[in-house]
């Protein structure tokens, strides 16, 4: 169908009105929509439920149910929309009228680590931040042996792949009760990448070390799918889940 020339001009002109936030935002989700491996990999503020409370739950980066067979909907939906959130509202409610209710959420991790008496508003803020980097850790038809750079990296510092796996998987198992495990980057210290594990919700954002992706090993995470076995909840993780593009974006920024 042919336009007027006058329709042309009108449609011309209201395009020109369109805020730049607009047109940018446009030509982001037509980014997004092209990239089948953006997998909601870079993650801001925004993905953290905000830039300061009151702090909202984070959408996940895919479907309920799309780490099925391996973690079913209703893991996510007990884990994620009772556990995540119950984390989010905790910390709303302790940090509401303090100091903290205008600092970001890593702001509020290292602050409160450093305070005994903010010991709530740590436990609550920093599983708002593992939970969240964990959902991102994961994608489905994920896991397997990674490619290129991470794998590179991962054969120069522990030797080879297969070291690697025997390592998360030690740190994964033995973590005592509640915690997790992870893959970081010594970035200030030798350079290398490390398995650490943390107990309860203690998370390398305190420490030097930057997080490249993390395993949650607490018996929400994986008991209503493989009950007791933890062992192969981490096999499963490891050969079904595991995001090697998160990985490798955090390791280029």
């Amino acid at each position: 169908m042919k336009m007027s020339k006058r329709k042309f001009i009108k449609a011309l002109s209201l395009s020109l009105t369109l805020s730049p936030i607009f047109i940018l935002s446009a030509c982001k989700f037509k980014d997004l929509g092209s990239n089948k491996n953006f997998n909601n990999n870079l993650l801001t503020n925004q993905n953290f439920g905000g830039t300061k409370m009151p702090f909202e739950l984070p959408t996940l980066p895919y479907a309920k149910n799309a780490l099925a067979p391996y973690i079913s909907e209703n893991t996510i939906n007990y884990h994620y929309g009772k556990h995540h959130q119950a984390y989010i509202t905790n910390l709303n409610n302790l940090i509401a009228g303090t100091e903290l209710a205008n600092k970001s959420l890593e702001e509020i991790i290292k602050i409160s680590a450093q305070d005994k008496s903010k010991a709530g508003i740590f436990n609550n803020s920093a599983q708002v931040w593992n939970h969240t980097f964990y959902w991102h850790s994961m994608k489905p038809n994920g896991g397997g042996k990674p490619s290129g750079e991470v794998l590179q990296k991962i054969e120069q510092d522990f030797g080879s792949f297969e070291n690697f796996v025997s390592e998360f998987k030690n740190a994964g198992a033995t973590q005592f009760g509640s915690g997790w495990a992870w893959l970081v980057w010594l970035v200030l210290d030798s350079g290398k990448l490390k398995v650490v594990k943390t107990g309860n919700a203690e998370t390398p954002l305190t420490t030097s070390a930057k997080p490249l992706m993390t395993m949650d090993v607490w018996e929400h995470a994986y008991y209503l799918d493989f009950q007791n076995a933890r062992p192969n909840y981490i096999d499963t993780f490891l050969n079904h889940l595991v995001n090697w593009d998160f990985v490798a974006h955090n390791l280029k920024n």
